[in-house]
């Protein structure tokens, strides 16, 4: 007789993640039935945009993962050029590139970063308009917690100064409140298609008195291996300084992420605010920033309104004039907090008064004074959770805060080996609730070259955290923050509770 055998197994799986996508095994993680394994990621995906499209652009690429255990030893990190064009022709199927002409076929992409080792960080540099949007892809030991950051100095020009970004992994919607059509604003969505098939993207607007009339950003098609910048002008003829730009992708995915370049206040990159959320936290605004902006959207039908506070080196204060915040439903609202951390370290905290409604946010961040004045954006973010990193930190210019907006929290901050030569160092941070801190972040012993921070959660209440570098150059204070998000480089697998075996004779 013939005997057959059903099994219900759990262990192995395909994963759909924020972190793009992400695949993982279980070569030495084990628990009791009916429990969740945390098993590292096996791959994952980053997406980082066309970095600038000025002749006076220099910009830098860092590639860095964090060492996790359970990994096993292979694996491979790289970054290649999204293939936007070719034969000399733009293949883009895009109707509102707002470019304005071809550029013909692209050189490849200088650096492609292949990094030998989890731990150490790798850097290459490129100059001038041309270089292009990077589709990236790591595997093995390299795919948990992989992040790669794009740096970019623009010595004149709208936006000059200092803009970074995170690349980001492709997803299927984004909320950029923060966005502006503004004379004085120049400001592109860049769209980035990593997969073999073409993207449909819709981009919705939304100012001060709802949803702007733009029917050129429904059915955005993204060609396959390609990125196309979107510039927000082309897609309605109202002049508004604070819009929320919504990017919903009706089929495939993509990367996303906002250019904002002003000609007097220079620009940076406005990263995607969290998921809508009747909380939100915005780390990380400079002490000596000059002007803080709030910008804030909900795309509930119901008005949201929320108590403003900012978590201080001492404490939860509430600004004065500005302690709550009335958004109207599908609607943008801002409002100006001036000189808010009034020479301190400081996050914004946003909160319900009452009904929670869902909500996203962001800050325009202005440090300087007169002509010699630069932008920086800070959205809304996830905590740090287990564990996040920031790469292309410097023994001079990097500042690392972090808050615990409702409970005292205790965090351990990392600094890798050096991208050039170096030894990593460790410490412990305790943050008290309610408060922010600028902590005097670790250097490798023996720097060369550039360093990743990681920040892992060791007990306490959920830590926010931002990093900012600064460069002052000719006068004026270029700077670019980005948040610390939860990487996500972890994932929880449930197994199985019972194995069922049918037998049959």
């Amino acid at each position: 007789m013939n005997r057959t055998t059903l099994s219900l197994l759990a262990g192995t799986a395909a994963l759909a993640a924020v972190t793009g996508f992400a695949t993982l095994s279980s070569p030495q993680a084990t628990t009791t039935a009916g429990t969740a394994a945390e098993l590292p990621v096996e791959r994952t995906s980053l997406l980082c945009p066309e970095p600038s499209t000025s002749e006076v652009a220099e910009t830098s690429y860092t590639s860095f993962t964090p060492v996790t255990k359970n990994t096993g030893d292979d694996g491979k990190a790289e970054l290649k050029a999204a293939a936007e064009e070719s034969d000399g022709q733009d293949q883009s199927q895009s109707k509102n590139k707002g470019k304005g002409k071809s550029k013909g076929k692209k050189k490849a992409a200088k650096p492609v970063l292949t990094p030998k080792e989890p731990g150490t960080p790798v850097t290459g540099d490129t100059s001038g308009g041309d270089a292009p949007a990077l589709v990236g892809t790591a595997e093995g030991k390299f795919a948990p917690g992989w992040t790669v950051q794009e740096t970019t100095e623009v010595a004149a020009g709208a936006g000059r100064g200092l803009q970074g970004v995170n690349c980001s992994a492709p997803d299927t919607e984004f909320w950029f409140p923060g966005a502006s059509t503004a004379a004085d604003r120049t400001d592109y969505v860049h769209l980035t298609n990593p997969d073999d098939s073409a993207a449909v993207v819709d981009i919705e607007l939304y100012g001060k008195d709802g949803a702007l009339d733009s029917s050129l950003g429904e059915g955005i098609t993204v060609a396959p291996h390609s990125s196309d910048p979107i510039l927000l002008s082309t897609l309605t003829e109202e002049k508004q300084e604070d819009l929320t730009v919504h990017v919903n992708v009706r089929s495939g995915r993509v990367g996303a992420a906002v250019q904002a370049l002003d000609d007097k206040l220079g620009g940076d990159w406005l990263a995607a605010s969290t998921d809508p959320s009747g909380s939100l936290v915005l780390p990380g605004i400079p002490k000596d920033a000059t002007a803080v902006r709030l910008v804030a959207y909900t795309p509930s039908d119901s008005d949201a309104d929320l108590k403003v506070r900012l978590a201080s080196p001492s404490g939860l204060i509430t600004p004065a004039g500005n302690e709550t915040l009335h958004v109207k439903g599908g609607m943008t609202t801002a409002v100006d907090l001036g000189d808010v951390t009034r020479g301190e370290a400081g996050s914004l905290v946003l909160t319900p008064t009452d009904d929670s409604v869902p909500v996203v946010a962001a800050l325009r961040v202005v440090r300087g004074k007169g002509a010699n004045q630069e932008t920086a954006f800070i959205p809304a973010t996830r905590p740090v959770g287990t564990r996040a990193t920031v790469a292309d930190n410097s023994a001079k210019g990097s500042t690392l805060s972090l808050t615990a907006p409702t409970r005292t929290a205790t965090v351990k901050v990392t600094a890798s080996a050096g991208s050039e030569g170096g030894e990593a160092v460790s410490k412990t941070f305790t943050i008290k609730a309610g408060t922010t801190q600028n902590v005097e972040a670790p250097t490798p012993t023996g720097l060369k070259g550039t360093f990743a921070l990681t920040v892992e959660h060791v007990s306490g209440g959920p830590v926010y955290g931002a990093r900012t570098l600064a460069a002052t150059e000719d006068g004026v204070p270029g700077f670019t923050i980005q948040t610390l998000p939860d990487d996500r480089g972890m994932v929880a697998v449930p197994e199985a509770d019972e194995d069922l075996s049918v037998l049959q004779k």
